[in-house]
């Protein structure tokens, strides 16, 4: 029995999604380490703040990343073993290079605050957007964003998130969004839907936070990982820093690919991929794409050490 860990990014955050973890002192602990790097109370602010300053990109950013690792150590306390491979959906890849000892997690969580300003000032407010399309091919999505873009002189539209077969999502300016809605809607789509948020993420809206990150990272040590990473951009695995550098900021501007990433994931013969934080969106997304893998989500304390055992036995 072999697996694999995939850490969630953005959109599995809620307001006391820790609640479930009472009797891991390494939870808290993790969470006051972040707090303490950061000077601010990211504990307080998961249990008892209010889901609009949860959401907040620069908050939700540094807290599924202390809550990811969070869970990730509880698992290694609970005599859990290091999994086979690993990949995490856009800010969760850099959950996952902190838990193969590539990136620490001090220098991870100044990087995401950083990563999430930088985004947020990439595009004025009101700007651009994201909306889900369900139920259409991705070719027939990718001919919907470039026939749209080729007909406007300045705005964009690009498939953002390949995230599972007939759910992408496209990000790109407000307008051009709203065209893509109603053409896929003559496409036969099942569903179209603008998204909750202000950030074009992982389109070339984001060209100018790539480049601030390109230069934030060269600031920062990075190590060859200690287990395989998949990354977003192009579904490989890296070990020089240069290059696993050049891939998050590539990350910035070019699609989560998703469904390629659990591909390869199966293709290495894994069986069980393991959700490592809380929620389950992306054990949902997974099997959609193969159901074959055996979905786990380490979700709280009791499904930890369920999943230990589990795996051990295997």
């Amino acid at each position: 029995m072999t697996f694999s860990f995939v850490f969630p990014g953005q959109g599995s955050q809620s307001v006391g999604m820790m609640n479930g973890y009472a009797g891991l002192p390494v939870i808290q602990e993790t969470f006051s380490e972040a707090s303490d790097i950061l000077k601010q109370d990211l504990w307080s602010l998961v249990s008892n703040g209010t889901a609009d300053d949860l959401n907040l990109t620069v908050n939700t950013q540094p807290i599924m990343l202390t809550a990811g690792i969070a869970v990730y150590r509880a698992w290694m306390d609970l005599g859990g073993t290091k999994p086979a491979i690993i990949a995490g959906h856009s800010l969760g890849e850099y959950t996952a290079l902190v838990a193969a000892g590539a990136l620490s997690f001090a220098d991870a969580l100044a990087l995401v605050r950083y990563r999430a300003q930088a985004m947020q000032q990439a595009v004025p407010e009101g700007t651009g957007g994201m909306a889900a399309i369900l139920g259409l091919d991705d070719a027939i999505i990718e001919t919907i964003c470039r026939d749209i873009t080729a007909q406007s002189n300045s705005e964009s539209l690009e498939p953002a998130n390949f995230n599972a077969p007939g759910q992408v999502v496209i990000a790109g300016h407000k307008n051009a969004i709203q065209q893509g809605i109603e053409l896929a809607k003559t496409k036969g789509t099942k569903r179209a839907i603008m998204l909750p948020m202000s950030i074009p993420s992982h389109c070339s809206l984001m060209k100018p936070a790539a480049e601030q990150m390109k230069q934030q990272l060269e600031k920062v040590p990075l190590h060859a990982p200690d287990l395989p990473i998949l990354h977003n951009a192009d579904v490989k695995s890296h070990t020089n820093p240069a290059t696993i550098k050049d891939r998050l900021v590539q990350q910035l501007v070019s699609p989560v690919r998703w469904v390629d990433t659990i591909r390869a994931i199966a293709a290495t013969g894994v069986t069980h991929v393991v959700e490592c934080g809380p929620g389950k969106v992306l054990a949902g997304l997974n099997k959609r794409i193969d159901q074959n893998l055996q979905q786990l989500s380490l979700t709280d304390s009791e499904t930890i050490k369920q999943a230990v055992n589990q795996l051990k036995a295997g």
